[in-house]
């Protein structure tokens, strides 16, 4: 006479959004009970103690100058990104990035001027080169330099004596 035995195991299982055990495909956590044939033929229980941990995902809509940094990775040019992180419970965490680039702008002007010159309401009353920041339309620096040349009037006093009648510069 042979006897054959059941078997029954235990297994406890931690996954990210799903978990499949023999075809049988779990999504939510939960305590779950299979039964097989075992080599002996007899029931081969499974018992399944199943945590479902899920991903998460997020959406980043941004705006910025020349350049923007997420999660140390930098970014030159508008567009759509996905980075693919880990979330707190061990599974994926997917940032989508919709980016606008928008950039600065910058500009030389060579300027030569009697006494002074005024430029975005800087005056200037020596030659030399210099740099204006403003804001450019689409929000981002613009950055002027200015090579500027000062030529000084002149004055002079004459002190003249004539009979009659005296002429000067023609």
């Amino acid at each position: 006479l042979t006897i054959n035995h059941s078997s029954t195991s235990t297994l406890n299982q931690t996954a990210c959004d799903s978990y499949t055990l023999n075809g049988q495909t779990y999504n939510t956590s939960g305590v779950y009970t299979q039964t097989l044939t075992n080599g002996a033929g007899c029931d081969s229980t499974i018992m399944l103690n199943l945590t479902i941990n899920n991903s998460t995902s997020s959406t980043i809509t941004q705006t910025a100058c020349d350049s923007y940094t997420l999660n140390g990775q930098t970014y030159n040019a508008s567009g759509v990104y996905t980075q693919t992180l880990t979330n707190g419970a061990g599974c994926d965490s997917t940032i989508t990035l919709n980016l606008t680039i928008n950039n600065s702008t910058s500009s030389t002007i060579t300027q030569t001027a009697c006494d002074r010159y005024t430029l975005n309401g800087q005056t200037y009353n020596a030659s030399g080169v210099y740099t204006q920041t403003l804001t450019n339309g689409a929000g981002c620096d613009s950055t002027i330099t200015l090579s500027l040349a000062i030529n000084h009037s002149t004055t002079s006093t004459l002190t003249q004596t004539a009979c009659n009648s005296y002429t000067l510069n023609g």
